[in-house]
C-alpha cells in the first residue's frame, strides 16, 4: 500500500483524485492539503510514501513547498502536476528533487502507475511535458528567474534579498542583468516580460 497526500488548491479535481486514485491502485490517501502552506505541514505530519502536488497555488506554489519540504525531509519522494510545463520549470523542479512530473489532465490510471512507479524508486516525467519543457528560449539564468518572480509577488530589493539569502547589491545586479536581457526599463517590467513568455 503506498501511502499519499495530495495538495491542488482547485477542490474538485483534489477531490476526484482522493476519490478515484484508490479505486485505481493500492493507495491511501492521508491527508489533503489546499496549498503550499498546507502542503508542508501535511506532508511533514504524516509522512506519506509519495507527496503529489500541483505546481502552480496561491501563496507558497509547488516548487516554494518543495524546496521547504526537503529541508526537513530530504528524501520525500514527490509527483508534480501541472497544466502546462513552462520553459526552464521542468529543470528547476527536478534540480529541487522532484522525481515525477504529469500532466493534470492525465487519467487517474495512470497517475496511479506514476505513484507506484516513483514508490518503487523510478522517476517519471511525461513525454508531452519533457517535450514543451525542452523548448528553452529563456535567455535568463535561474538566479535571475528567481529574482524577476520574487518581484512579480511584490517584494522589495530587501525582501527579495533576504528570502533569497543575498546581499541586496546582488539581487539589484541581477535585476539590471534581467533588465538588459529582455529590453525593459524596470524590474516590474521585466517581470511581466518573463510571465508573458512563460518562463516563470
Amino acid at each position: 500500500m503506498t501511502t499519499v497526500v495530495l495538495a491542488d488548491d482547485e477542490a474538485l479535481l483534489r477531490k476526484a483524485m482522493a476519490a478515484l486514485l484508490p479505486l485505481e491502485g493500492e493507495i491511501t490517501v492521508l491527508a489533503e492539503a489546499a496549498n503550499g502552506e498546507e502542503a508542508v505541514q501535511a506532508t511533514l505530519r504524516h509522512e506519506p510514501d509519495v507527496l503529489v502536488i500541483d505546481l502552480e497555488m496561491p501563496g507558497v506554489d509547488g516548487l516554494g513547498a518543495v524546496a521547504e519540504i526537503h529541508r526537513t525531509r530530504p528524501n520525500q519522494v514527490i509527483l508534480m502536476l501541472t497544466r502546462h510545463a513552462k520553459p526552464g520549470v521542468l529543470r528547476k523542479a527536478l534540480k529541487l528533487g522532484v522525481q515525477g512530473f504529469v500532466s493534470k489532465s492525465a487519467e487517474p490510471a495512470h497517475i496511479t502507475s506514476v505513484i507506484t512507479a516513483l514508490h518503487e524508486g523510478r522517476r517519471w516525467v511525461d513525454p508531452d511535458v519533457s517535450a514543451l519543457a525542452v523548448v528553452d528560449d529563456c535567455p535568463l539564468t535561474d538566479r535571475e528567474l528567481d529574482v524577476l518572480r520574487a518581484t512579480g509577488n511584490g517584494y522589495s530589493v530587501a525582501d527579495i534579498a533576504t528570502q533569497l539569502h543575498l546581499a541586496q547589491g546582488t539581487v539589484r545586479n541581477y535585476l539590471s542583468n534581467a533588465m538588459q536581457k529582455t529590453q525593459t526599463q524596470n524590474r516590474h517590467e521585466a517581470a511581466r516580460y518573463a510571465r508573458e513568455h512563460d518562463w516563470l
